[in-house]
């Protein structure tokens, strides 16, 4: 069973049990009122505007007549009221001076149909709801191609997105999957679609449009998820680019074997920054500062331009760290490399802001 749902609707999702099993859609759009607290605003300012209409036919009560009784009184005010705003019109109350029919004309006319956009409105509204999202739902589908599917929006899922978000890709290119609600609702915030569901079964990432998508980011909170999602997520999709983490260094053949193209070892690379930075403060430091995406120096991979070609590594203006000729990663010093091919890919430490942040060397050192 499939639940759909836009972002900024969460009256449907909440009402539906957290014991079963849904997979919602959501799309990023501004946030908007909950349905029944716009049906209850405007069924308040109908009730104003009846009211206020009572309260003219009162105060104008000596042009009406009632066929009944003769007088109007309050209560004859309010019933003539509802029966005209109501396009009812039983007749029974009538404006009989010149007064009372003008203001019919001035004012009565104008709240009645004030009274009836209100009331029509609301309806339309909740009967084109469902059909207006799906629609929405159905079009995003259309149109999403080579996206990102990001599993796991948690600090890796996070930062992973706001790296890649950082060379140029697209917010509205990028898909979360986690199985937590809050967490797809901060992605959503963000300006990412979510989907609330466990991204190990197939028709999850079927959601997800896994099928057509460029590159898969797996980054859940247990390694066994990760092999699982990763397993799925190559039987949909054999061209995509596959990159997963995990907390274990064990664990890391296993997701090579389930199809993953590269896989991050969380735990091993955390601890390997903090030997460096314990050996070498500054070294650390750098590290970090490669790692931060957006600022300082970082790590770009770009083409080789003709006017670089027959050239070595150390002969480019840029600081060359390695060559991606093929399927292979070269070190700049692999005296294999040769000269540089025109089909070659150089690794580079570039400069990201030029002027707008401080050089690893001039930072304060921390103390030893």
């Amino acid at each position: 069973m499939f639940h759909v749902k836009l972002p900024g609707h969460d009256a449907i999702a909440r009402q539906a049990g957290e014991h079963l099993v849904t997979h919602r859609v959501k799309l990023p759009r501004k946030v908007v009122e909950r349905p029944i607290r716009q049906v209850v605003k405007r069924l308040v300012m109908a009730l104003l505007v009846l009211v206020v209409t009572a309260l003219i036919v009162y105060v104008d009560r000596d042009g009406y007549t009632d066929n009944s009784d003769g007088p109007v009184d309050l209560l004859d005010a309010f019933y003539y009221a509802t029966v005209t705003l109501s396009t009812t019109g039983y007749g029974d109350i009538t404006p009989v001076s010149d007064g009372a029919r003008l203001t019919n004309i001035f004012a009565i006319t104008p709240l009645r149909v004030l009274f009836l956009i209100i009331l029509v409105g609301t309806t339309l509204e909740v009967l084109t709801e469902r059909t207006r999202e799906e629609w929405r739902l159905n079009r995003w589908r259309d149109t999403l191609r080579d996206h990102t599917v990001v599993i796991g929006f948690g600090t890796k899922g996070r930062s992973a997105i706001q790296t890649v978000c950082a060379t140029g890709l697209k917010k509205e290119q990028v898909v979360v999957v986690d199985p937590s609600s809050k967490a797809v609702e901060a992605a959503t915030a963000e300006g990412y679609a979510g989907i609330v569901g466990d991204a190990t079964r197939s028709d999850v990432l079927k959601r997800a449009e896994v099928h057509k998508a460029r590159q898969i980011i797996i980054a859940p909170q247990r390694d066994d998820t990760s092999v699982l999602v990763t397993l799925t997520a190559r039987q949909l999709n054999r061209g995509a680019k596959i990159v997963a983490a995990v907390r274990e260094e064990e664990n890391a053949p296993l997701l090579k074997q389930s199809g993953a193209d590269a896989v991050i070892t969380s735990a091993s690379a955390a601890g390997r920054l903090l030997g460096l930075s314990v050996l070498s403060p500054a070294a650390g430091m750098v590290m970090e500062d490669l790692i931060q995406q957006g600022s300082g120096l970082d790590l770009v991979e770009r083409p080789v331009v003709k006017a670089e070609v027959g050239k070595r590594p150390r002969q480019t203006d840029d600081l060359v760290v390695s060559v991606v000729r093929g399927h292979r990663v070269l070190g700049y010093d692999d005296p294999s490399i040769g000269t540089l091919q025109l089909t070659d890919r150089l690794i580079t430490i570039v400069r990201a802001t030029p002027g707008a942040h401080v050089a690893p060397d001039i930072r304060p050192m921390p103390r030893a």
